[in-house]
């Protein structure tokens, strides 16, 4: 089930749907072992794919991308043709949570700002079929950073996501959903603001006046003010974090 269209229209036309940078994307990719001759490397919650762009390119291999909202991937085949790397992205209109994808044949499953969706441990594990034997996964989290954050951050994720673990936790959930984890790092502060915060706001100052006379619109756009102001306070104790694994 997707988000009203009104919240979409917030998104589409960014960079990114969700922290991130081509630095972080290219630094998982480097933590992982050789990937086979000619992968079959998928994209799951893509969004409008910004890094689907970077692993065509870095992989020179074709990366199918699965994202539930099509707008999104109509910007993706844009911006894919764009950088002359339409030949190396497929789109697909799915739910990442069902992708239509063949039990055993995976080499890649890469997903960053996503899996949340799903619930991190419930998409470890039915991602996990999905992958042939030796496969690889690399998904961001939105993980504590601290072990006793402040009262205000803690019951604000409590209420927006319950099940959001500290990194160690988190890798014992990789572990007992069969993967070994090959690295597991924080996005930086940058990664939050250049190509998501920033665009993000920009955004919503082009919406606000619409937002005077449709109250969905103004409940996201003041949702979103309320998250950027506390991750400028708060931001030291969370944050999105890579964990690159590899199948057991």
């Amino acid at each position: 089930m997707g988000l009203p269209a009104d919240v979409y229209r917030l998104y589409e036309g960014l960079p990114r749907q969700g922290p991130g940078s081509d630095a972080s994307t290219l630094r998982a990719l480097g933590s992982l072992d050789p990937l086979p001759p000619s992968p079959c490397v998928i994209d799951l919650g893509c969004g409008s794919g910004r890094q689907t762009l970077v692993l065509a390119r870095a992989l020179r291999t074709s990366v199918l991308a699965i994202d539930n909202h099509g707008p999104f991937l109509r910007e993706l085949e844009r911006r894919a043709s764009d950088a002359s790397l339409g030949h190396l992205v497929e789109t697909r209109c799915a739910d990442m949570g069902d992708p239509g994808v063949s039990p055993g044949t995976v080499d890649l499953i890469w997903s960053e700002g996503a899996i949340y969706i799903l619930g991190f441990e419930h998409g470890l594990r039915i991602w996990r079929p999905l992958l042939a034997p030796g496969g690889r996964l690399a998904v961001t989290e939105c993980s504590w950073l601290v072990d006793d954050p402040p009262a205000e951050i803690r019951e604000f994720w409590q209420a927006a996501y319950p099940t959001m673990g500290s990194i160690p936790a988190n890798c014992e959930t990789v572990r007992r959903a069969g993967f070994e984890v090959l690295d597991a790092f924080p996005l930086p502060a940058s990664a939050w603001w250049d190509d998501y915060y920033r665009p993000l706001l920009a955004r919503v100052a082009q919406l606000e006046p619409e937002a005077r006379d449709n109250e969905v619109l103004a409940g996201a756009i003041a949702e979103v003010h309320h998250e950027i102001e506390l991750f400028e306070r708060y931001g030291a104790t969370y944050g999105y974090v890579f964990y690159v694994c590899r199948t057991r």
